[in-house]
């Protein structure tokens, strides 16, 4: 048995400049972390004394004779991509719901893939997880997604993440002072609006919308290097993060008709008015979670006033996806 986890991760500035179609004309950047929140795959090639021949659970069970039957996209891409030829046993469990504007999915893909990797014999490096989990995302399955989720689950930690227009990406780790770490920390509340969405339905309008939202994309990923100057400065008061997450999130619900609703938007004015600064809803839009940047002293006050919501606590990831367990016994006979 061999098991992966992968985090999850929490993107603040520069969402949509990672799509390929703007990132290949323009270049692009992306300002964020990775969380101690988890997608974990379990995986074990199965003994050959059932009638079918791959069993899959995760929100469903599927067992099957034949990779090809397998719903679940990106298992059975993965699977077919990587040429595994033996019956296997995949468990997949989430700290968090899945469609929630988190990168669960890409988490889903690179936890697969670092998986695999231990159970071949092999430590997979980060960059080829990254670029593996891409391709088999956007070319393989051929999914409407960005390219960070997949970096920040391979990598964890607090980076700036560029993207090159030839297609390459570079993670520069963003080095804080614990003061100023545990300080940007405190102002973040994160909970979950109860809605789920597709996220690559949503992508896809953003994607089609890039050309009339030129000068959006361009603001939103200036708040990358503006963002991590606050961050970096001794005498910038912190509260201007928050300032420039409420103008991003004005911005990115202009990319899109679905990127926000009647109810996130209720949820989101209920914040502000009880004090947030600013805030976001994470991922493609349309539900999941909603990350909001509120002052130490008024949190109590937006918590009572968002009390019908679940609040997740949440803090850095800085390791990204490892083994956890590594039990290869039995699987020399793969």
């Amino acid at each position: 048995m061999i098991i992966s986890r992968t985090p999850f991760r929490v993107s603040l500035f520069g969402g949509g400049s990672d799509y390929p179609k703007w990132f290949q004309q323009h270049g692009g950047a992306v300002f964020g972390f990775a969380i101690n929140k988890y997608c974990y795959i379990s995986m074990r090639p199965l003994p050959p004394f059932f009638e079918y021949r791959h069993r899959i659970v995760y929100s469903k069970v599927e067992n099957v004779s034949e990779i090809d039957k397998i719903q679940h996209p990106a298992v059975r891409a993965v699977l077919k991509d990587q040429g595994i030829d033996v019956g296997m046993e995949i468990h997949h469990d989430g700290d968090l719901p899945a469609r929630s504007g988190l990168g669960s999915s890409s988490s889903f893909t690179v936890g697969m893939l670092n998986t695999l990797s231990a159970m071949a014999g092999k430590m997979a490096d980060k960059k080829h997880l990254a670029q593996e989990a891409i391709r088999i995302e956007q070319d393989v399955i051929g999914e409407h997604v960005g390219s960070q989720d997949q970096i920040w689950a391979a990598y964890g930690g607090i980076n700036r993440i560029e993207f090159l227009r030839d297609g390459a990406f570079d993670v520069q780790p963003v080095v804080l002072s614990k003061a100023r770490k545990d300080e940007l920390f405190g102002h973040l509340m994160l909970y979950f609006t109860g809605f789920s969405r597709f996220a690559p339905e949503i992508a896809k309008k953003q994607i089609d919308n890039l050309d009339h939202r030129q000068k959006h994309l361009e603001k939103m990923v200036g708040f990358v290097d503006e963002a991590l100057g606050v961050l970096l400065s001794d005498n910038r008061p912190i509260l201007d993060v928050g300032a420039m997450l409420h103008e991003s999130w004005q911005l990115k619900r202009e990319l899109a008709d679905a990127v926000s609703t009647p109810e996130v938007d209720e949820i989101y004015q209920s914040a502000l008015d009880a004090g947030a600064t600013g805030g976001k809803l994470l991922g493609a839009g349309g539900g999941g979670f909603m990350l909001l940047f509120v002052e130490p002293e008024r949190q109590a006050a937006v918590a009572e006033r968002l009390d019908s919501l679940i609040r997740v606590n949440f803090g850095p990831d800085d390791v990204g996806s490892k083994i956890v367990v590594y039990e290869p016994s039995g699987l020399e006979n793969r």
